[in-house]
């Protein structure tokens, strides 16, 4: 069976020779990684639902009329 190995900056380590706080960061990087996957995932889902209420929106507006620029 091969050794577990980490791949840090494009290096290999064992990951029997990291220190138990290396090891622990580690995993804590692995969590923040899972995290921000995960947000990216729900932006994307809220920018779809946005998109789609913006065109709604658009198409209930009143036609013909001049637009007013709104601050």
């Amino acid at each position: 069976m091969s050794e577990e190995k980490v791949t840090i900056d494009g290096k290999e380590y064992a990951a029997k020779d990291l220190s138990e706080t290396a090891k622990q960061n580690l995993i804590s990087m692995q969590l923040v990684d899972q995290k921000i996957t995960q947000n990216q995932q729900e932006l994307a889902i809220l920018q779809t639902a946005r998109n789609a209420y913006a065109n709604v929106l658009k198409e209930q507006l009143p036609k013909g009329k001049k637009s007013k620029k709104v601050n």
